[in-house]
């Protein structure tokens, strides 16, 4: 009866008329209610609207930005271990490494020190006792050759399984400067497998002309972004050179940069900073450009299902197959600020909008403090009937928590219902946002755990709010509480 009596005796409370509480206390209670109705509604909404930019952004840069490149891979394959005997330091001046015949026992030449032995034919030791704990005599150290040292390719990595990465493709990438008739711009050129980004990329999914098959190897075509082809004031079918001081030579002129006339055969627009910034060609073609036909620069590049599991594939580059951390790089070193900013900005307004519904859970406090203080007389006669302290303390622990459900339950509702019509209410009130990457409106993602936690937080607020004033209506004396009644 412990608990159902206490939770009994709160809910009839909650669901009281206004008539049977002051009106005073029943304002701070309702205002308390609507507190965190409304704090918890715009939490959603807010949540749910960074959850969609940050979507976009993920979508948009990490879309064009390699998740993971292999520049090389130097692991160990095989170790062949050879003994042979080394000496400490303690026999420095030994001048012959002696050899020992196990089945005589017997050294065959004797070490000799210059300053004060000769060299003598042989001597016969009876039993010669070779210690690995004693500095001053011969050890056995095994050594690793150095011809057993041996370096996975990156097409063997290529076709080793990993958990996470859905493609893996051959990749350059270099920086140059490509010239139209009208401007002239710095890029980084890409070279790629067209058949893996048809498959694997955003960028094949918001090709506004051309596709990637048309990279054909030997033709020296490109694919540009829609704000490239703006400033470049190029169209599809034009000319562009292409000039890369990597891969300059040097000339009776003096050292020329490697140069190309491409041809633009598609444009590409991902909404992104990275339009402007990014050409792609074949591999094969990026190679010739470098003037390196066998391609021993090139990289390998890994597509992941989720860009932000990356450090997942990491550690199991470098623990499992042997990869070193220093021939690694992910998308973080070029676009980290920007994913820590958006972030950090997320973070703050949650941690904001979590304090406006700590206000409005701790106006809690002060509606039950007041009921303590008006029901001390019906508190003292439960207690002088036989209700345990503990009991009491219940029923405004429930009490403040009932409180709680009725503003989150509120919240709840309204703030889903707002944020799957968010677009359509700022299309009513003449506010229309296009920020997708379709131009739609506003991008709105809802995440359902990440609701309900913000859910049951509220709540937990809630029901520490009411701890105080339960442990002040625990600790009323019947006996003082009844003198006045």
């Amino acid at each position: 009866m412990f608990y159902p009596v206490s939770a009994f005796i709160a809910y009839r409370y909650a669901k009281s008329s206004k008539s049977s509480q002051t009106s005073f206390v029943s304002f701070i209670n309702r205002f308390s209610v609507a507190g965190i109705a409304l704090g918890l509604m715009a939490l959603i909404i807010v949540v749910s609207v960074m959850n969609g930019l940050e979507g976009q952004l993920k979508q948009r840069v990490l879309g064009i930005v390699p998740h993971i490149e292999i520049t090389k891979t130097p692991t160990t394959t095989s170790n062949e271990i050879t003994k042979t005997p080394t000496t400490t330091s303690k026999d420095a001046t030994l001048t012959k490494t002696p050899i020992v015949n196990k089945q005589t026992q017997k050294l065959t030449e004797t070490p000799t020190t210059p300053g004060n032995l000769s060299e003598t034919p042989t001597s016969t030791v009876s039993k010669p006792t070779i210690s690995e704990d004693d500095g001053s005599k011969l050890t056995k150290t095994p050594t690793v050759s150095p011809q057993s040292q041996s370096a996975m390719t990156l097409d063997a990595l290529s076709k080793t399984p990993i958990k996470g990465v859905v493609a893996s493709m051959a990749y350059r990438e270099t920086e140059a400067v490509v010239q139209s008739r009208s401007d002239l711009r710095g890029v980084q050129v890409h070279g790629v497998e067209p058949v893996v980004m048809l498959e694997h990329t955003l960028v094949a999914n918001h090709m506004e002309q051309g596709r990637f098959n048309d990279l054909v190897e030997g033709s020296f075509s490109a694919i540009i972004g829609r704000a490239l082809a703006i400033k470049l004031d190029a169209r599809v079918g034009d000319r562009l050179r292409v000039m890369v001081a990597g891969a300059s030579v040097y000339t009776p002129f003096g050292r020329m940069p490697s140069q190309r006339l491409v041809t633009i055969v598609g444009v590409f627009d991902m909404g992104s900073q990275m339009d402007d910034k990014v050409m792609y060609m074949n591999l094969k073609d990026v190679n010739r450009l470098m003037r390196d036909p066998k391609g021993d620069g090139q990289s390998l590049r890994l597509f992941l299902n989720d860009a932000f599991n990356y450090l997942a594939v990491v550690h199991h580059l470098t623990d499992t197959m042997g990869v070193s951390v220093s021939n690694i790089r992910t998308w973080r070193e070029r676009q980290g600020p920007l994913f820590d900013a958006v972030k950090m900005e997320k973070n703050m307004m949650t941690l904001m909008l979590l304090l406006i519904i700590a206000v409005a859970a701790f106006n809690i406090v002060s509606a039950l403090v007041m009921v303590v203080t008006e029901k001390q007389g019906d508190i003292a006669v439960l207690q002088t009937q036989g209700m345990l302290p503990g009991t009491v303390m219940w029923i405004f622990v429930l009490n403040g928590l009932f409180n709680g459900i009725k503003g989150a339950g509120i919240g709840l509702i309204f703030g889903v219902v707002i944020t799957l019509q968010l677009n359509n209410i700022l299309d009513l009130i003449g506010s229309p946002l296009a920020l997708a990457a379709d131009g739609s409106g506003l991008p709105v993602e809802m995440d359902a755990v990440q609701i309900a936690g913000i859910a049951l937080l509220s709540l937990l607020l809630c029901v520490l709010a009411s701890v105080y004033p339960a442990r002040k209506a625990m600790k009323i004396a019947p006996s003082q509480a009844l003198q006045n009644e």
